[in-house]
Formats: C-alpha cells, sequence, structure tokens
C-alpha cells in the first residue's frame, strides 16, 4: 500500500511540476500540438518493445527455444512496467529473473542476460557521450553545457571501470565481502550461498560473453536502435511545438534528467525527471515550450509504459499467484 501510495504522489509531482513550469500556456501549446506526431510516438515505442524481445531472444542464446516470442515480448513489457514503478527501477531485474525462471531458465542465466543487457546499454552511452563531445568540438556551448558533457563522460566512464573492476578482481571482492559480513555474525551457510550464487552468475555471464561473434555486434545493433528511438521522442515533441533544438542535446537532457530520476529513488523517476528536465529545457526554448514538451514526452515514454505494462505485468505475475490462493482455499 505504501508503495502505491509513493507512486501516486510521483504521478502528482510529475504532472504538477510542468503545470507549474508552463503557466495558463501550457494547454494551448498542447492542444495545437499534431495528433499524428503524437501517433508516430507511440509507434516507436511499440517498434522499441519488439527490439527489446530480440535483443532478449539473441542474448537467451540456447535457453530461447523454453520461452516463445510472445512470452518473450511480455517479460519485456512487464519489465518495463516494473522499472516504471518502483524505486530507482529496482523492480525491473527481479521481474525478468522472475519470468524468465518461471519459464525454466535458471536464475544465474536470467540475471546474466540482465547483466549483459546493461552492458550493453552502457556502452551505447558511452559511445553516443563520445560522439556527442566530438559534435560538441565544432559548436559554441555555453559553460553551462560544458559542464554537462563533463560530469556526464566522468559518471559514464566510472560505471564502466567499475564493471571491469567486477570482472576482474572478483573472486578478490568475494573474500572482503565475506570478511566484512563475518563481522556483522552472517552464518557461514548464508556468506557460502551467496558466494555461490555470485560464482554461477559469473560463470553464467562468461557463458553469455561467448555467444557468436555476430550475435552480440546484432545484440548491440539493436541496443542503438532502442534508444536513438526512446531519446527521439523529447527531440519530436520539440519540434511538433515548433522549438528548434538540435538532436544531441535533447539526447543529453533525457540522459541527465533520468539519471538524476534514478538516483532520486522514486518510482520511475516521477517528480526528478521532470524537475531536472525543466531546469535544463526552459532556458533553452522558453517555459511554456519545455512544459508541453516534458509532459508530452513523459506521457509518451512513462505513463504508456505504466497504463499498458501494467495489464501485462499482473497477468503474467499475477495470475499464477491468484491460481495458487484459489488452491489454497480449495484445500
Amino acid at each position: 500500500m505504501s508503495r502505491g501510495i509513493v507512486l501516486l504522489i510521483g504521478l502528482f509531482a510529475a504532472v504538477l511540476i510542468p503545470w507549474l513550469l508552463g503557466g495558463s500556456e501550457t494547454w494551448s501549446r498542447l492542444n495545437a500540438f499534431p495528433l499524428s506526431w503524437l501517433l508516430v510516438m507511440f509507434a516507436m515505442i511499440l517498434l522499441c518493445w519488439v527490439v527489446n524481445t530480440l535483443r532478449l531472444r539473441l542474448l537467451l542464446g540456447d535457453q530461447r527455444a523454453k520461452v516463445s516470442p510472445v512470452k518473450s515480448l511480455g517479460v519485456v513489457m512487464a519489465a518495463e512496467f516494473a522499472y516504471c514503478a518502483t524505486p530507482g527501477g529496482s523492480g525491473g531485474p527481479l521481474t525478468i529473473m522472475a519470468l524468465l525462471a518461471r519459464n525454466g531458465v535458471r536464475p544465474a542465466r536470467g540475471s546474466a542476460v540482465f547483466a549483459m543487457d546493461q552492458l550493453s546499454d552502457l556502452l551505447f552511452f558511452l559511445c553516443a557521450l563520445g560522439a556527442i563531445l566530438i559534435y560538441a568540438l565544432f559548436q559554441h556551448l555555453s559553460q553551462r553545457m560544458e559542464w554537462l558533457l563533463i560530469v556526464s563522460a566522468i559518471s559514464m566512464f566510472g560505471g564502466l571501470v567499475c564493471c571491469v573492476v567486477v570482472a576482474r578482481y572478483h573472486r578478490l571482492l568475494i573474500r572482503l565481502s565475506g570478511r566484512l559480513l563475518n563481522r556483522f555474525n552472517v552464518q557461514s551457510t548464508t556468506r557460502m550461498r551467496w558466494a555461490r550464487k555470485l560464482l554461477h552468475f559469473l560463470a553464467a555471464f562468461t557463458d553469455t560473453l561467448k555467444l557468436p561473434f555476430q550475435t552480440l555486434i546484432t545484440v548491440f545493433a539493436l541496443t542503438c536502435l532502442h534508444w536513438i528511438l526512446r531519446y527521439s521522442v523529447l527531440y519530436l515533441a520539440l519540434r511538433g511545438l515548433g522549438a528548434d533544438l538540435q538532436w544531441a542535446w535533447s539526447f543529453l537532457i533525457q540522459m541527465l534528467s533520468l539519471s538524476a530520476g534514478q538516483f532520486s529513488l522514486l518510482p520511475g523517476g516521477a517528480g526528478a525527471a521532470e524537475l531536472t528536465s525543466a531546469a535544463l529545457l526552459a532556458p533553452m526554448v522558453g517555459k511554456s515550450t519545455a512544459a508541453a514538451a516534458i509532459l508530452i514526452w513523459r506521457a509518451v515514454t512513462y505513463y504508456f509504459y505504466l497504463l499498458v505494462g501494467g495489464p501485462v505485468f499482473l497477468l503474467m505475475l499475477g495470475r499464477p499467484l491468484l491460481k495458487k490462493l484459489l488452491k489454497l482455499k480449495q484445500a
């Protein structure tokens, strides 16, 4: 119940912040937005789900036969809903692993698929950020944009370094974590169980890395297509409202806003993402245009995920639980 209240408060704040920013002009700007452009944006999100389904099936490798294409699409939609409905997106990986496990995929393999998916995302953002940095060299940037680029580059590079360190020194990290848990009086059996799970995960992750090179390249290409489509929504919203902002800057604004939303630990970053994007976007295109663009962007990339993914989540995770409850009643 408390999580539901937090989600409702976040949704209310997510709508209220742009309305307060744009004032009375926001509604008129929304009314003037072309309906055809909005339909194109929703079609782009549907295509994103299909692309992510193909990516999931490629990463499953020889396990893909256990999960049908339709169920794979359901896993993607349910996971996207969980990302948007839980603090910091914490429910996303749990949903993926739970649904894959119900279809016979071992938890270690499911977690390895998720980790490989996240690594592919990180590589894309590093490449995209590098391209923006090169592009920025030929542009006259304000001091604010320069700092945004520097901070983004440092954070992304730091994330990649952390991944490499964990992969390279995982045995040392296991020993150190074991000593730390011992100081907290965690039982030896519990420590051994967690260590085994981590080793199983690393073994499954290594197997995923050993997929054919062509498969890994295809996964990365699908990752690029997914994020380019998804991060073009704000750009199209601004163009539909008559604003002229380059795609690179709209990409950077979305990346920083959604990162701020993740760190806020609010469901889907509701409120924090809107506040950050408003602070970055308003000086560039004006308050009313920024407010309308943010509402359209979040309607397509956040509220739509909740509305469409929610029933799929309940269908795939709620129905089995309901059947168990009915069996208990009958017994």
